[in-house]
């Protein structure tokens, strides 16, 4: 799927190791029949992520970031390649905004963020997650991976599949079990 991204300010063109992780995390659970009904982007950053799902899959995404500019520049790349029926972009710290929990459960859930948040989020991102659902998480340095999963096994999440070697960042896909 095509998609125009201007970036401005914010993360996100899809060229990015962790990006480019996370739409092919999806595109691999595409290929693999995994249909899910709703998504989240937390960190949307550019949109990039919830775009790539509403475009191949045509569901509801909640895209959200705690930076107020990156939140318009997802809002102006939602509008400018014609997604806006499918996507709605907030301004959201963390998963405590009323929007976000109003909107769960979530079947697919992307978190390109760094390790350390990633870790924090575990325990309201598995109070989002549908059962059967699949969190994609990003912005782990290889050497990272382990231990955020590890973390998020602890919550309720169970391996998918690893993508690694992506300049030494990897991508995990964890089903909430």
């Amino acid at each position: 799927v095509g998609l125009r991204i201007e970036a401005a300010m914010a993360f996100g063109t899809g060229h990015h190791g962790t990006t480019r992780g996370c739409l092919l995390a999806l595109e691999r659970l595409i290929r693999e029949g995994f249909r899910p009904a709703v998504a989240l982007d937390l960190g949307a950053g550019t949109g990039v992520l919830a775009m790539g799902a509403a475009a191949a899959l045509r569901i509801p995404v909640l895209a959200t970031d705690v930076d107020p500019v990156a939140v318009a520049t997802a809002r102006e790349n939602v509008r400018a390649n014609r997604l806006g029926p499918w996507i709605r972009a907030i301004r959201a710290d963390g998963v405590a905004a009323a929007e976000i929990r109003a909107g769960a459960p979530y079947d697919l859930v992307f978190a390109n963020i760094l390790a350390r948040p990633l870790r924090r989020l575990a325990p309201g991102v598995a109070r989002l997650t549908a059962p059967g659902g699949v969190a994609v998480l990003s912005g782990l340095l290889d050497a990272q991976a382990p231990g955020v999963e590890g973390v998020w096994r602890a919550h309720g999440f169970a391996p998918r599949f690893r993508l690694r070697g992506l300049s030494g960042w990897t991508t995990l896909a964890l089903e909430r079990v």
